[in-house]
C-alpha cells in the first residue's frame, strides 16, 4: 500500500513539473511613443505599421504635430519615446537642454519647399514675385515660431526681398497639413508646403508652380529622448527608420532617404 501511495506521489510531482515546463511565459508587449513632424504623417505611419510587423513585441503609439509644438510637449514632460523633426532647429533646442541621447541622433530625410496654388492657377502666378500682386490676397505659410515649413518659406522670402510686401497677406497655418487644406479648401490663393504634402494633395486642388530656393537645408533629424524608459526599443525603431525598410518607405513618398 505504501509503494502505491508514494508510486502515486512520484507521479503528482512529475505532472505538475510537466505543466510547469509545457507553460510558456507570458509574453511582455513594450509601447512606444514616436513624436513626428506632420509632414511626415504619412510615411511615419507606414514605418510604423512595417515596424510592428517585423517586432510583434512592441507597440507604437504615433503623435503629429508640427516640429516646434512636438518640441514644447517634450520640454514640459510628455513622455516620448522618439522625436523625428522637420528641423534640426527643435532638436537642437533639446539637445542644449541634455534632453535626448546625442548618440542616437540621425538626420533620416530630406524634403524641398515648393510654391502651390489653387488648380487651374486663376491668378496666373508663375513665380515667388507676382504673390506681391494686388490680385493676390491670402498667402499661406506654417507659423515660422513651430511651423519648420513656415520658417523655411520666410526665410527665402527674406532673401529674395519680398517678405516686407507679403507679410500682411500672409495666413499662417498651424502646421504644413494646415497650409495644404487651405489650399485644398479654396480660402487663399497660392502657399508653401513640402513637396511631399504636395503629392498628397487630394486630386485635382492644387498645383505646384515652382521649387523654392531654401537658405537653411530642409533635413529631418530622429532621436531617442533621455527620458525614455524603453530605449532599447526606442532606439530599435530608429534603427528600423534609418534602414532599408524605412528608407524605401521614405522615398515611395518622395523624400530623399539618408
Amino acid at each position: 500500500m505504501k509503494n502505491h501511495v508514494v508510486i502515486a506521489s512520484l507521479l503528482a510531482v512529475i505532472l505538475l513539473f510537466a505543466g510547469c515546463v509545457s507553460e510558456s511565459p507570458e509574453e511582455t508587449t513594450t509601447m512606444i511613443t514616436v513624436s513626428a513632424a506632420s509632414s511626415l504623417t504619412d510615411a511615419m505611419t507606414d514605418v510604423a505599421a512595417a515596424f510592428e510587423e517585423d517586432n510583434p513585441n512592441i507597440n507604437v503609439e504615433l503623435n503629429f504635430a508640427a516640429s516646434g509644438t512636438l518640441r514644447q510637449q517634450i520640454e514640459g514632460g510628455a513622455p516620448v519615446d522618439v522625436f523625428a523633426s522637420a528641423s534640426q532647429k527643435h532638436v537642437n533646442l533639446l539637445q542644449d537642454q541634455d534632453l535626448i541621447e546625442n548618440s542616437s541622433r540621425v538626420t533620416f530625410a530630406k524634403n524641398s519647399l515648393v510654391l502651390i496654388v489653387q488648380t487651374g492657377n486663376p491668378l496666373g502666378i508663375t513665380s515667388a514675385e507676382d504673390l506681391a500682386n494686388e490680385d493676390v490676397v491670402k498667402i499661406s505659410i506654417g507659423n515660422p515660431e513651430t511651423a519648420p515649413v513656415g520658417k523655411y518659406a520666410k526665410e527665402s522670402l527674406e532673401s529674395m526681398g519680398l517678405w516686407g510686401n507679403l507679410e500682411e497677406k500672409t495666413v499662417y497655418g498651424e502646421n504644413v497639413r494646415q497650409v495644404l487644406t487651405y489650399l485644398e479648401a479654396g480660402d487663399v490663393d497660392a502657399g508653401f508646403v513640402y513637396m511631399t504634402d504636395a503629392k498628397i494633395a487630394k486630386n485635382n486642388t492644387i498645383e505646384v508652380i515652382t521649387t523654392i530656393p531654401t537658405v537653411t537645408e530642409i533635413g529631418y533629424p530622429v532621436c531617442v529622448l533621455k527620458a525614455s524608459e524603453n530605449k532599447d526599443a526606442a532606439q530599435m525603431f530608429v534603427d528600423y527608420l534609418t534602414g532599408e525598410t524605412g528608407k524605401q518607405i521614405l522615398t515611395d513618398y518622395g523624400f530623399t532617404a539618408e
